[in-house]
């Protein structure tokens, strides 16, 4: 009898299933039917009539796709304009589009570093930088998250080694933000670079929303590159490096991601290009973000919750367990609620979470109710020991 190549699925499906880390795909409806506060759409942009008018006049006048990788027919005169605008307005001498926030990270981790060299990497780092680390062949050493000394330790116990050390911006389960300046510091100390993925700073913190790096005062520092997303306050879909020129030529030279993959399409790239340009004419977008996720804590915290107070615009609030916050999440959605289920293994510590995501354009009423209806639903698990359980 042949033997079945597959059949080990059947017994990686139970255990999912037992531990209760299945994960479904839920296609949304085109008129949403939940308040979101579990999308990434931070400036509220992703359906303005503006961003999306300009994605559609992207398509009809440069066709759906790309057409190609960047290097042969996929560069249109949209990617450039927005490599060039996102470089001035993050400021920072150059960027670079790639298809996706993934794919930025990847080759930046890949082209900066080879076999032989040395990555230090925050504990907490999102994915794709896990993932850029493994492929770049680079010895790698995990830091403590957020731990400064040890990324100081670990940098001068190899003097003379090329590397650099590579930190979320502002981590995207509690978020909670890198403390950038003291790791620029200790980079420059040790003659390393310094790589930031801004992606859920960019668009909500720093001067307008120019982003995390912006606000460290570290945007065109010869020693810094950062990655960002299209797809998150941009409300598009892609992703981008920014840095010194000389970083983004290496960049195109040999990221693999970039060279090898179809380029960005440009209905994505145009309603980037018009979401930057709407950012630059209204700054006050990001600066409500952060508002709404501040009101977001404060009243979780006074509901009994524990919740972790945010940086930028992550409210991640703590579950009793994996089964107690899929049962919590999928309440608060029968309730007319999006909120963001996390546990493990996609968080590194083991604490199941709720996460709530602040946007730009959710009025005050709207956010007492989802923390009302965060708090009806919430397990008693879920409450501190000090605060009433109703």
């Amino acid at each position: 009898m042949t033997q079945d190549p597959f059949g080990w699925l059947h017994e990686e499906s139970g255990r999912r299933e037992r531990a209760g880390l299945v994960r479904t795909l839920r296609p949304r409806p085109a008129e949403p039917e939940l308040l979101d506060l579990a999308g990434n759409d931070y400036l509220g942009l992703c359906h303005h009539p503006e961003i999306t008018a300009a994605a559609a006049e992207a398509a009809r006048r440069w066709g759906a796709g790309a057409t190609g990788s960047r290097l042969v027919t996929g560069s249109t005169e949209l990617h450039a304009d927005l490599e060039r605008e996102l470089a001035a307005f993050s400021g920072f001498e150059a960027a670079l589009v790639l298809s996706s926030g993934y794919a930025a990270n990847l080759a930046v981790m890949t082209a900066l570093s080879a076999r032989g060299s040395l990555i230090v990497s925050d504990a907490a780092n999102h994915a794709s930088i896990v993932d850029g680390c493994r492929l770049s062949r680079a010895e790698t050493v995990i830091a403590a998250h957020a731990d400064t000394d040890a990324v100081r330790t670990t940098l001068a116990a190899h003097p003379g080694r090329r590397a650099l050390a590579v930190t979320d911006a502002v981590f995207s389960v509690d978020g909670d933000a890198a403390p950038l300046p003291r790791l620029a510091d200790i980079c420059r100390e040790a003659g390393a670079a310094l790589v930031v993925d801004d992606a859920h700073g960019f668009g909500v913190l720093g001067d307008g929303g120019r982003g995390a790096v912006h606000a460290a005062g570290l945007a065109g520092d010869p020693g810094v590159v950062a990655m960002l997303t299209l797809s998150k306050s941009l409300g598009s879909q892609g992703g981008a490096v920014l840095g010194p020129a000389r970083v983004i030529d290496h960049l195109v030279n040999t990221a693999r991601t970039f060279i090898f993959d179809t380029g960005l399409a440009p209905a994505a790239a145009g309603a980037a290009l018009a979401a930057l340009r709407l950012l630059g004419r209204e700054p006050g977008r990001a600066a409500r973000v952060r508002t709404v996720a501040a009101t977001l804590h404060a009243l979780l915290t006074s509901g009994g919750l524990t919740a972790v107070r945010p940086d930028a615009a992550v409210v991640s609030v703590r579950a009793p367990s994996p089964e107690a916050a899929v049962r919590w999440a999928a309440d608060c959605r029968s309730e007319g609620l999006a909120v963001g289920c996390f546990r493990p293994p996609s968080v590194p510590d083991g604490v199941s979470r709720l996460r709530l995501t602040a946007r730009a354009d959710v009025t005050d009423r709207q956010a007492r109710w989802a923390v009302a209806t965060v708090v009806r639903t919430a397990p008693p698990g879920a409450f501190t020991e000090a605060a009433p359980v109703s």
